[in-house]
């Protein structure tokens, strides 16, 4: 992999630059930089943990922020996210390289192999003199203020759960269908984590789900028990297409979706390093509100909903006892609202705005888990699909979860709703500290 790193690099490598103008003409090589930075980093916190922790989206935020605060202590133009850092005589490729050096190997020191492989490719194009050095400088000094800020930010937090007994709409365990250990529960401790730029993890507080004895409750039941259910005669190909493909994580998908608008779209440095930046906050940021949510309303599962139905209080739902879904998969957390679809409607805003909403795009995922975690790949054919919007996609995966037998469609509806609310405040904050375009 590492060999793989060095070729990609070299090939888009071969010039020096002389100064760090903003320039689109001197752009090209600083920009491959942050697409590497991000890929390498992504593709190492895949390897370790699945991004089963919020480890590696974690590491890229802070990545893409010294990046781009690196970016703006050298630009007229551009306003820090976080870390005001004084400008100074010297490369920008070099000084985001380190920023981003600093980062990856202070989170993932086993890879300073490959950390320092990428460093010495960027840096190598430079002569060692004091302008070089004030880049390195600069771009240390602004991640070493970063990693200080997230210091102690939560993100590994060990929550207690409280399990309650079994009730009407209550999250139950099923650790037969989830894999895991009994009395285990997902993602308590992602609720208590210090968000990026929301000002705490409860700032968006969704509104209840459906009483279990409702009619919006019945219409929702009743849907993901016919359309979610293992080998359904009434999903069609395409949706079990697209509850498949839909699966990948968002940190994973949707930063691939950027690297390859990125090169499709060749935006500008100053833009690319912005777009990242919130792209990885949003998908953060989204995950701590989404589950504060989730353990705020404790909500069960299709999967248990449908085989307790005869105890749910409600004469018209009917109980299957052996009801499985799509991917015969459920994972343990609970359902309301969709974290999936809070996570990708969040990115999808940023990318919105970074773009523009109403463009067409295709978007590739060569594999997915056959199940849950470890249970080995599926390869995805097609391995592409197409949009008319970022919105379009959102949209597609949040109610993907509802044809892969796992959630509620007021579940994925919720979601959608919720991610965008917040990729706008996202968005908002940081367009308060951006400064005007020079006329």
């Amino acid at each position: 992999m590492m060999n793989c790193v060095k070729a990609i690099i070299l090939v888009v490598i071969c010039l020096t630059y002389s100064n760090h103008s903003l320039a689109k003409s001197a752009d090209n090589r600083e920009v491959e930089a942050i697409l590497i930075w991000n890929e390498r980093i992504l593709a190492v916190a895949e390897k370790e943990d699945g991004f089963l922790t919020l480890k590696g989206l974690r590491t890229a935020a802070m990545a893409h922020i010294a990046m781009h605060d690196t970016l703006a202590a050298l630009s007229n133009h551009a306003m820090p996210i976080f870390i005001e850092a004084e400008s100074s005589d010297t490369m920008l490729l070099v000084a985001i390289t380190q920023a981003a050096f600093v980062i990856a190997l202070d989170q993932y020191p086993a890879e300073e192999k490959v950390w320092n492989s990428i460093r010495s490719h960027f840096l190598d194009l430079f002569p060692d003199d004091a302008k070089k050095h004030r880049g390195i400088e600069l771009g240390e000094h602004v991640a070493i203020s970063v990693l200080k800020y997230r210091k102690a930010d939560g993100w590994n937090t060990e929550a207690d759960y409280q399990w309650h007994p079994m009730a009407p709409g209550v999250y139950a365990e099923f650790n037969e269908h989830s894999g895991t250990p009994e009395g285990f529960v997902f993602g308590a401790g992602w609720a208590k984590a210090r968000p990026f730029l929301l000002s705490s993890s409860d700032q968006f507080r969704s509104p209840p789900p459906p009483e279990v004895t409702s009619q919006d409750y019945e219409r929702a039941y009743e849907e993901v028990k016919s359309l979610g259910r293992y080998n359904s005669e009434l999903r069609t190909k395409d949706q079990t297409h697209l509850a498949l493909w839909w699966k990948d994580f968002v940190e994973n998908s949707h930063n691939r979706l950027a690297r390859k608008l990125v090169r499709e779209r060749d935006p500008d440095v100053a833009h690319t390093a912005r777009l990242f930046a919130l792209l990885n906050i949003a998908i953060f940021d989204a995950y701590i509100n989404v589950f504060d949510n989730k353990f705020h309303y404790n909500h069960w599962r299709p999967y248990t909903a449908i085989r307790w139905a005869e105890n749910d209080g409600n004469p018209e739902t009917k109980s299957e006892s052996n009801w499985n879904n799509t991917h015969k998969h459920t994972y343990a957390f609970p359902s309301y609202p969709s974290a999936h679809g809070t996570a990708c409607s969040a990115a999808m805003t940023v990318m919105a705005h970074s773009f523009g909403d109403g463009m067409d795009f295709s978007m590739v995922t060569e594999e997915v888990d056959k199940a849950g975690p470890f249970s080995g790949k599926l390869k995805m054919e097609p391995s592409t699909r197409t949009f008319s919007s970022f919105d379009e996609a959102a949209m597609e995966c949040s109610l993907s979860r509802i044809y892969l037998g796992i959630h509620f469609r007021y579940d994925s509806l919720e979601g959608h709703r919720l991610g965008r609310e917040l990729g706008k405040f996202i968005l908002r904050q940081a367009a308060a500290k951006q400064k005007p375009s020079a006329n």
